[in-house]
């Protein structure tokens, strides 16, 4: 008997469907914004690639659960559960199936090629793409095989009858391992995938109830998103999606940790340390890491000493001080023209918000919310220095710098940008302008007045908006130019609440976490409307709702 589905369901166009550990998921996402009409094996080593297409012979109904999915159509029935990180076990009753490659081209640089395994009958997919292998071993039943060994063009792959059970295992790997041996029923397969998911949920949303109906979906999210190290991936990592934003970005990853930090704290020190593994020689975190990539040609805000201010105690603070030392340093000696006070950004991708109005003037500009980053990374240096005379130094430099960026950019209403090369200052409707009010009781009250209620400006039925909703320049899907983002709003709602503004920050928490819990956990929604945009599995929104909701429990309850 198949273990019934159980948690959350979910559509597999939203979020796909894997396996804390495990590099590949299944999904009819193949691409950037890119649908099939059938679910894929869709692997993210060496970029997103579409591997194995999954086509049951007559057309079904597609449950999917934390731990188990499920095909159905009358008295037939598919499910798929994960045995372990790498290997899928899947049973077909009544149903047929055909597990052809998605790509039907073989060139000597591209494509698969598939054969039949003489040691032990299996079939194996041997892929360019993900230079990885796909070995499909019969369990039990039958099953035939179409275009082994085939050259060029073919239709290549398995085909599993619908006249009798049947069961199979599917595995990545790289180039050889012994032979899939089964070792538990299926159906303990299908507990034992569903007692772990169980178990990092109550690590990590304890506190969930019918007051937070999103909890365990968003922990899903973060759980399915996770992978094993590999490649340039140096620990077990929360990708932002397993869709195509199939990277850490190195400010995303501080909100997984955050999420992350009360139930499971050694997997949130990996992921805030993870783009620090690869910090370069002038002290700058990469843009990016992914399974084979790391890019350095932009970098992301130094969000870094805020987010230490919610960690728990540091598992080795003498290291942790080191590596925010040189990441502090690298702000302040490679980003600040001679005799300027204040860092700047390069391009709007440094900020993360790689288009708002911010940019539109000047690209190369000093801007208040990365010198109010800076102000809190350098007090959280000052905290965690041993010695009183280095803890006093760097206790200076955050004065000097918080102080140049209220004389400098602060016009008595609001914070401007200054292009570095101009000189001149311009403000915009873009809600980055009002991110200092994350230094909360370090502002001076008048600036936390004035910030507080253009934020309030900001403001829909859903969340605060990017870009003022009343700008010209404002745009449903515009990026950082209208939508509502996670991290701006969990900033401001914590900039708020320390600027003693608690019921402007209940307000913006009650909204986004509505919003989550009609919408998902899209990468940016429509400021009016409230729907999904772009990447609709981002694990920064997951945590998002997880950080906000729990904080509103601790709050909230007797």
């Amino acid at each position: 008997m198949t273990v019934a589905a159980s948690g959350p369901v979910f559509s597999l166009r939203e979020i796909p469907f894997s396996y804390r550990g495990s590099w590949f998921g299944f999904s009819p996402v193949v691409a950037e914004q890119t649908y099939a009409e059938d679910v894929h094996l869709v692997s993210h080593q060496t970029g997103m690639h579409a591997v194995l297409r999954l086509i049951p012979a007559v057309e079904t109904t597609i449950t999917a659960t934390p731990h188990q999915l499920t095909w159905s159509r009358d008295d037939g029935r598919i499910d798929l559960v994960y045995d372990n990180a790498d290997t899928v076990r899947v049973k077909g009753r009544g149903l047929g199936l055909r597990l052809l490659a998605a790509d039907p081209v073989l060139t000597p640089f591209s494509g698969p090629y598939f054969y039949q395994d003489p040691r032990d009958d299996s079939y194996v997919f041997t892929v360019y793409q993900t230079g990885r292998r796909y070995r499909i071993t019969l369990v039990s039943g039958r099953a035939d095989h179409l275009g082994a060994q085939a050259l060029g063009t073919a239709e290549r792959g398995v085909v599993l009858p619908a006249d009798e059970t049947w069961e199979i295992a599917i595995e990545e790997y790289e180039t050889a391992r012994a032979p899939y041996a089964s070792t538990d029923a299926f159906e303990q397969v299908a507990k034992a995938a569903r007692a772990e998911f169980e178990a990092f949920v109550a690590a990590v949303a304890p506190w969930r109830g019918d007051r937070t109906p999103a909890a365990e979906l968003a922990a899903y999210v973060l759980w399915s998103a996770t992978v094993r190290p590999a490649g340039f991936v140096t620990r077990p990592a929360v990708l932002m999606s397993k869709h195509w934003m199939d990277k850490v970005w190195s400010w995303d990853h501080c909100f997984n940790a955050l999420a992350l930090a009360d139930g499971l704290p050694e997997l949130a020190w990996d992921q805030f340390r993870l783009p620090f593994d690869h910090q370069d020689a002038a002290g700058a975190l990469p843009d990016s890491i992914t399974h084979s990539e790391i890019l350095y040609n932009f970098v992301k805000p130094p969000i870094h000493g805020w987010a230490l201010r919610h960690l728990p105690p540091a598992p080795d603070p003498g290291e942790t001080y080191r590596l925010l030392e040189r990441w502090t340093t690298f702000w302040l000696d490679a980003r600040r023209a001679p005799g300027r006070e204040l860092p700047h950004y390069q391009h709007g991708n440094d900020s993360g918000w790689d288009n708002a109005t911010t940019f539109d003037h000047e690209r190369v500009v000093e801007t208040a919310d990365l010198a109010c980053f800076l102000v809190l990374q350098l007090r959280q240096l000052a905290r965690l220095a041993t010695d009183p005379d280095t803890s006093a130094r760097w206790s200076e430099q955050a004065d000097r710098m918080r102080d140049a960026l209220l004389a400098e950019l602060w016009d008595g209403e609001r914070f401007r940008a200054r292009g570095v090369r101009s000189g001149r200052t311009r403000s915009s409707s873009s809600l980055l302008d009002l991110m200092p009010i994350a230094l909360g009781e370090e502002l001076p009250r008048p600036v936390r007045t004035a910030l507080a209620a253009r934020i309030e400006q900001h403001l829909t039925a859903f969340g605060p908006a990017t870009e003022l909703p009343a700008s010209e320049h404002y745009q449903d899907d515009g990026y950082w130019r209208g939508p509502i983002w996670a991290p701006s709003t969990v900033l401001i709602e914590d900039g708020l609440r320390r600027a003693g503004y608690p019921d402007l920050a209940d307000e913006i928490s009650a909204r986004f976490r509505a919003l989550c819990e009609k919408s998902g956990f899209a990468e940016n929604f429509d400021a009016r409307t409230g729907e999904g945009l772009r990447d609709r599995a981002y694990t920064w929104t997951a945590s998002a709702y997880l950080i906000l909701a729990a904080a509103h429990e601790r709050r909230t309850r007797p």
